[in-house]
């Protein structure tokens, strides 16, 4: 890719005083044009950003619950325009604007509501408005906020050796968004942008009141098993006033809850299959992580009930996972050079010891 600035704004924020008595000030320094930019010392620092930041993969549905890396959409009442949402209209704005003073008044405006947001921090904002050149000519905004950064000093002279530097910002764990988003070189979303914010402040959501994000994996997953827990739920006992029911309900709560949950032994295998099947639809890549006593195992939800098994062995529990070969680490272990028993003997033993009493040395390995 290979990106050209058509127009760039470079702003300092100020944000003084602890919380509740916040000073937040900005300071304009400066709007270049093209040929303004490509002589810049501010190419050098910039310039890759702009590959970086459109190249960096985001999902839709992304597979973790707090992903660095968002597509927003933007917010519009059914049957209203996209320039009914002010967010978007902030960003049509600076995309079409075709000289340095509109756009630098655009860029004022961004960074005032940038500044009415909470927690926001002080540093360096650059608003830009950039074309692809291998594609298309109708131009890009890319949004960067670099932090200042502490305890920075710069070789000096032999005398005092270093000196220190006043509002150093690095490009490492910068912020971004991009407007339009591009899922594939040459193709725009007009919808939607693209947000990334590398630490877990959450600022440029905090800024973009008026844009939607789409549910993660998890919490699609998480949604789908409480929908089908509270189906179970009401057939098993239709009558809301049921004492039964409400015990079971206030159960449930406490176990959605709970961040290490225990097995709760309520469905049988085919209805865990049903609805692991279902929720499967969604991704076939869901993962199931699962700890039995000290042993972790991981691995696919859609093989649950196929390849993964849970018994119950007297008052343990088994897990058997079956598959076609095994890959070990690095690190040798005697464990690789098992000739492996059969299962119908292993499962013997397992249930004999599980009948017999216990034994002070009953948890030992065979």
């Amino acid at each position: 890719m290979r990106f050209s600035v058509q127009f760039l704004s470079f702003f300092v924020l100020q944000v003084e005083g602890k919380e509740g008595q916040t000073s937040k000030n900005y300071k304009h320094y400066q709007t270049l044009d093209e040929d303004e930019y490509e002589l810049s010392e501010l190419k050098q620092f910039l310039h890759a950003e702009f590959t970086r930041t459109a190249k960096r993969k985001v999902e839709k549905n992304p597979s973790s619950e707090q992903p660095p890396t968002k597509i927003g959409t933007f917010l519009v009442e059914p049957g209203h325009e996209l320039t009914s949402n002010p967010n978007f209209n902030l960003f049509a704005r600076l995309r079409t604007v075709d000289n340095k003073e509109d756009f630098k008044n655009a860029g004022d405006d961004l960074v005032r509501s940038y500044l009415d947001t909470s927690s926001v921090r002080g540093g360096a904002l650059i608003v830009s408005q950039v074309k692809l050149d291998t594609h298309l000519d109708d131009p890009f905004v890319f949004v960067m906020k670099c932090d200042f950064e502490k305890q920075i000093a710069r070789i000096s002279d032999e005398r005092s050796l270093i000196s220190e530097v006043e509002m150093a910002i690095s490009a490492r764990n910068m912020k971004s968004i991009q407007y339009p988003h591009m899922p594939e070189e040459g193709m725009i979303e007009e919808w939607e942008l693209k947000v990334h914010q590398s630490s877990h402040a959450r600022y440029f959501e905090d800024f973009l009141k008026f844009v939607t994000y789409e549910q993660s994996i998890p919490e699609i997953v998480n949604e789908r098993v409480m929908d089908y827990v509270q189906t179970y739920v009401e057939e098993k006992w239709p009558d809301a006033s049921n004492e039964e029911r409400q015990r079971e309900e206030q159960d449930l709560e406490l176990w959605a809850a709970s961040d290490k949950r225990d097995l709760q032994e309520k469905w049988e295998p085919q209805q865990v299959i049903e609805a692991a099947e279902r929720i499967v639809e969604i991704k076939p890549e869901i993962e199931i992580r699962v700890k039995l006593g000290d042993t972790s195992v991981r691995g696919l939800l859609a093989d649950f009930g196929f390849r993964l098994h849970i018994a119950k062995l007297g008052d343990h529990y088994a897990m058997v996972v079956e598959g076609d070969s095994f890959t070990f680490e690095k690190g040798f272990s005697p464990v690789e050079l098992l000739q492996p028993d059969s299962f119908e003997n292993l499962a013997q033993q397992l249930i004999e010891r599980a009948n017999r009493p216990a034994e002070p040395d009953d948890d030992m390995p065979y």
